[in-house]
């Protein structure tokens, strides 16, 4: 039985990443946005669980627990920011929603 190579799991996480990362720096859409952020978060993730898996211990695991406890707050929070903007605003476009100007 042949088990899959770390490199496969940390080309997929660095891929992710970087998708993510492209997403935020490239589109305007808040919820996109968003999105990939997390997609960043579960990048990171994987990398915790393939390293914690290839070194035979559980301490990246129990601490990936956290992290998703943290980004599912993360996102409540996130999202419930993003409606109230969007009720004021009328719109989710990150140019054009300037909440600090008078």
């Amino acid at each position: 039985m042949s088990s899959v190579p770390i490199e496969y799991y940390l080309i997929l996480s660095a891929f992710m990443f970087a998708v993510g990362i492209t997403g935020v720096l490239i589109r305007r859409n808040a919820i996109v946005v968003f999105m990939c952020i997390e997609l960043m978060l579960n990048s990171a993730n994987l990398t915790l669980v393939t390293f914690s898996s290839f070194l035979g211990n559980s301490i990246g695991q129990v601490f990936v627990f956290f992290v998703m406890t943290v980004a599912a707050a993360e996102a409540a929070v996130g999202l419930a920011i993003i409606i109230s903007i969007f009720r004021n605003k009328l719109t989710v476009n990150i140019d054009e929603i300037n909440i600090f100007k008078w």
